[in-house]
């Protein structure tokens, strides 16, 4: 692995407080349809969208400010 591989991050947001799956889709993948965009940020993102602790407790909203977006798919290693 070259030195240009390693400087290349992953692009990712922090969210506003109250951000859903739908805004954050709206405003990071605008030109993808909204159901596609919540989609792959539900998948990019699972450490967020599977949150168990928060789902059993009924809250309607597992995204937490402090949490890290991923608004792109994992980088590829080659």
């Amino acid at each position: 692995m070259n030195v240009a591989e390693l400087s290349r991050v992953r692009r990712s947001i922090v969210p506003s407080p109250g951000d859903t799956w739908v805004e954050i889709a709206r405003r990071e993948l605008p030109d993808t349809p909204e159901a596609e965009a919540v989609s792959s940020l539900q998948s990019w993102n699972l450490h967020v969208f599977m949150r168990a602790a928060t789902q059993m407790a009924g809250q309607p909203n597992p995204i937490l400010p402090s949490d890290v977006i991923f608004v792109e798919p994992p980088l590829v290693s080659r």
